[in-house]
């Protein structure tokens, strides 16, 4: 990120140069020269927040005032940070004004938060005080103010498609240093915020198209000779050829104790789904097959969730059911929670929810698609 002094803000701000459609940091150096290390590194990590969490360019829900969208956003970002490693009289929850204020939320939350408490407040009931938000000077940002300057977030001569190739660039950048951070460490990042960052990095991916996708790759061209179809290198002479193409796919629905009957009525759910696709095979596993409950489930049909199976988990159970037939493609309904089994004969794609996506027994290559 550019950085430039400047002596046009009081304290200092991040915003999208409209001309480069580059982040920088603007920051006037008396403020800084009057913070202690720990502040100057605190205002430092404060401001690349804002550019990580998108406060700059995208986030600010409609309807918000600039102001109260500002208070709001730091409120989430200083509670990361601490209050000890910010400037005097900044917005963090549990200090101050916001003494009341729940710890450890989105910016969004606080927005609604804090209407609530205005509505209270009007309808005459106990609700708790609003910070002014008042203008803060170089050193001395004010109790309960934005210690940085928001002003050019979004501001005039940023249009929309520069504000976007600056999003862009920005999550490269993240992207980047998440990637440095797996192989060398976090430092002082907490788990739960490296959650949350690497969350925003990981490609959201429309989990239907992805499923198409995979029948239709899945698919095998079945050919028969017919005397109706003229053949196109041997007109009258050979019969043509009329081809059919049909996916076979098999999808093993892990029932062991792990997964809950809520995980397994959502499964179900999305089959009902996948039937307006395809017809396909059900193999509810745990251990083992339950090869006498195997059956087929029609295109266009809608059946109700059933657990005929609760023991442990085990995938190589299903991936030798599916080995020895003869499927085109295989899916896997399951929670993740066993070793990673043996290679599949035919492409394999695993569904399971998002906290399991995001938390996996095991890696793999292979296509691991949250639903819901």
């Amino acid at each position: 990120m550019d950085k430039r002094s400047t002596t046009e803000l009081p304290t200092a701000g991040v915003r999208v140069n409209p001309d480069t459609g580059y982040f920088e940091m603007l920051y006037n150096p008396e403020f800084f020269q009057g913070l202690t290390d720990a502040q100057r590194a605190g205002v430092l990590v404060h401001e690349f927040y804002h550019c990580v969490f998108q406060h700059v360019t995208h986030r600010m829900p409609e309807g918000v005032k600039h102001l109260e969208w500002n208070i709001c956003a730091d409120l989430a970002i200083n509670d990361i940070i601490g209050a000890a490693k910010l400037p005097d009289g900044c917005c963090v929850p549990g200090h101050g004004p916001f003494e009341d204020y729940p710890r450890g939320k989105t910016a969004e939350w606080y927005v609604n938060y804090r209407r609530d408490q205005r509505d209270k407040n009007d309808r005459g009931e106990t609700g708790e005080g609003e910070p002014t938000g008042k203008e803060g000077t170089p050193g001395n940002p004010g109790e309960g103010s934005n210690f940085d300057d928001h002003g050019e977030w979004g501001g005039e001569g940023l249009d929309p498609a520069t504000a976007e190739i600056a999003k862009k660039r920005m999550e490269e950048h993240v992207k980047d240093a998440t990637k440095e951070g797996v192989k060398k460490g976090w430092g002082s990042v907490s788990g739960d915020l490296r959650k949350e960052i690497m969350e925003r990095m990981t490609t959201k991916v429309d989990w239907r198209k992805v499923l198409r996708y995979f029948i239709k790759t899945s698919t095998r061209a079945n050919k028969s000779s017919t005397v109706k179809r003229i053949n196109r290198r041997y007109a009258y002479i050979h019969p043509g050829r009329k081809v059919k193409r049909t996916a076979n796919i098999a999808v093993s629905i892990d029932q062991s104790g792990s997964v809950s009957d809520t995980m397994l009525a959502a499964f179900f759910n999305e089959l009902n789904k996948l039937a307006d696709l395809a017809e396909f095979t059900v193999i509810p596993f745990d251990t083992k097959v339950a090869e006498d409950k195997v059956y087929v489930w029609k295109k266009g049909e809608k059946k109700k969730w059933e657990r005929v199976l609760c023991g442990g988990t085990c995938f190589e159970a299903p991936t030798d059911f599916v080995n020895k037939g003869k499927w085109d493609g295989h899916i896997i309904l399951t929670d993740m929670y066993a070793p990673k089994p043996k290679a599949s004969r035919v492409q394999r794609m695993w569904m399971t929810d998002k906290d399991s996506a995001r938390n996996p027994y095991f890696t793999t290559h292979e296509k691991v698609i949250a639903v819901g």
